[in-house]
């Protein structure tokens, strides 16, 4: 039986769209989570080059990159932003945890970001639109950038009481939320934990904290934010979106299927991106696997009426 959360009536559209600005502490936490794990890959090359790169560091590194990005894909996406699914209460936890295990931000932050960006998409008031300082090719170069990475940059935060109030009357994820820190040190530190406990050996540790924890974490952020920035300028279209959304199929994989982004924008409660053939959605079949076993109910599964209307617009 799903868990039931309190509700609360939401805000009035008139509220703010951003609540204050981060603190100095904030901004040099996202900072650190933007500019250490890419440092770390120049660091883990040297030392694969000298010492090798071991199965444990592999196994690692897909298992966490796995967890994590479905924690975002699953989670702090298609379940917490659109409400693709209905799931119980264990299993909202547990995305919530999985997606903090990304270093993107706490639940509450990266959904009400998201919610933004869907409601203001490539408009003034989208918070990582490419499109926002004009068509010409340096104007591109320059929203590029601020959709893949430089909008983090930017201190002002999100007003959450406006984009997800029914997260915030939540305690689980309000709990979840409160603790983004050490979730997210828990994520980077334990790979390097069983690395060492698994090799018996400070290198495999090492090893493991570098490439499991901090590159992988580095990947991942890298794929979400080419979701932003690719996805938005380049692309196919075959559905009627409000935006430039669009579907990029080199990036399915390693996004678990979060590329196929103009049927997403089409769609946005859709819990299947790739509903054509060919398109690969692994969140999709994992929202599958938890309907399967009773974890997830209310699936919104897209319909072929509702595709071809889509399509015709």
């Amino acid at each position: 039986m799903p868990a039931v959360t309190q509700e609360r009536p939401p805000p009035p559209a008139a509220a703010p769209v951003t609540a204050g600005q981060r603190t100095m502490l904030e901004q040099v936490l996202v900072i650190a989570f933007m500019a250490i794990p890419p440092l770390a890959l120049v660091a883990a090359v040297p030392l694969t080059w000298g010492w090798g790169l071991g199965w444990v560091d592999v196994g690692l590194f897909v298992g966490f990159y796995v967890v994590s990005g479905l924690g975002v894909t699953v989670g702090l996406h298609r379940y917490f932003t659109h409400g693709s699914f209905k799931a119980s209460r264990p299993l909202r936890i547990a995305l919530a945890v999985a997606g903090s295990m990304s270093l993107q931000g706490s639940v509450v932050s990266w959904v009400a970001d998201h919610r933004r960006h869907h409601a203001f998409s490539d408009k003034e008031g989208d918070p990582h639109s490419p499109w926002l300082f004009g068509t010409g090719p340096l104007a591109l170069v320059r929203g590029f950038w601020h959709a893949h990475m430089g909008w983090l940059l930017e201190r002002d935060k999100t007003n959450a009481e406006r984009f997800a109030p029914d997260l915030l009357a939540d305690r689980d994820i309000v709990r979840v939320d409160d603790s983004f820190m050490w979730i997210a040190i828990a994520s980077i530190v334990t790979p390097g934990v069983i690395g060492g406990l698994a090799t018996w050996s400070w290198q495999g540790a090492l090893t493991a904290f570098l490439w499991a924890g901090l590159v992988r974490v580095a990947l991942l952020h890298h794929v979400t934010w080419c979701i932003n920035s690719v996805c938005h300028i380049w692309g196919d279209r075959p559905f009627a979106a409000r935006d430039r959304s669009a579907n990029v199929w080199w990036l399915a994989v390693l996004s678990f299927g979060e590329s196929w982004h103009n049927l997403h924008h089409a769609d946005p409660t859709c819990a299947r991106h790739g509903v054509k053939r060919g398109q690969v959605d692994i969140s999709a079949r994992v929202i599958w696997f938890f309907e399967r076993f009773g974890w997830a109910h209310s699936v919104r599964w897209p319909t072929t009426k509702r595709l071809e209307r889509l399509a015709a617009r």
